[in-house]
């Protein structure tokens, strides 16, 4: 009875997903005239180059038309972050030493490791630098970077992170992110409305305040993650 129950309910789980994907034309062109928009794809890709300077549309969406989303989605990362923390945090006593692996990784781990690790970290440094002219952006570039810090504390014992450090980064990158939305206020503009000169496209310095937003983005999310692997994967040694 409950394998027909279930089947059942499966049934109707996939008919109610097939009925308006049948409906959907795939393929179909559904941002029309980009030189004369009538829908809100058309207008992001129409008015973004000319009135942003910026070759990466989806960073012009993402921290510029919804920059007052993106706030919430990091604020999100730092409640989670922060709680992580609170919950698996162990304090150490004055003289208790702390580990993130037991037993000692491999020689060919930790030369690879310090050969990566400072390329790693430029790489994601380039990525939320860049983000508003090629794919990538503040999380993209932080989570690689935490991805470096990730690769050290696997090689090698001894490696952590100083939490306070990460803290008053993670803080810094936030009250950037707000005081420059602050800052179309002061101007007379809406909050996180660009106020700033938005320079030449496909130049480094261009898109006004989406550079600065998505570096402050990047290193909020890699002092984050970072934080949280290194308590992850902390231990006390008995």
């Amino acid at each position: 009875m409950k394998k027909l129950l279930v089947l059942l309910l499966l049934a109707v789980v996939g008919y109610s997903l097939y009925k308006p994907l049948s409906q959907v034309e795939f393929g179909a062109d559904r941002i029309g005239d980009i030189e004369n928009p009538t829908t809100v794809g058309a207008y992001y890709l129409s008015h973004t180059p000319s009135d942003l300077s910026v070759a990466n549309v989806i960073t012009a969406i993402v921290v510029n038309y919804r920059g007052f989303d993106t706030l919430g989605e990091v604020s999100v990362l730092f409640l989670a972050a922060t709680g992580i923390g609170s919950i698996l945090y162990r304090r150490r006593k004055e003289g208790e030493h702390s580990e993130t692996i037991t037993q000692p990784s491999s020689q060919l781990l930790q030369a690879g490791a310090k050969l990566i690790y400072p390329a790693i970290l430029v790489l994601g440094a380039y990525v939320f630098i860049h983000g508003h002219l090629t794919p990538g952006g503040g999380f993209q570039g932080g989570a690689i970077i935490a991805t470096g810090f990730l690769l050290m504390m696997m090689s090698y014992k001894d490696f952590h992170m100083n939490h306070t450090v990460l803290t008053w980064v993670e803080s810094l990158a936030g009250i950037t992110f707000v005081s420059v939305g602050i800052g179309g206020l002061i101007v007379g503009k809406t909050f996180l409305e660009n106020f700033l000169a938005i320079g030449t496209l496909n130049d480094l310095f261009s898109g006004g305040i989406i550079p600065i937003i998505y570096i402050a983005v990047g290193f909020k999310v890699a002092a984050e993650l970072a934080g949280v692997l290194d308590t992850l994967l902390s231990i006390k040694e008995k």
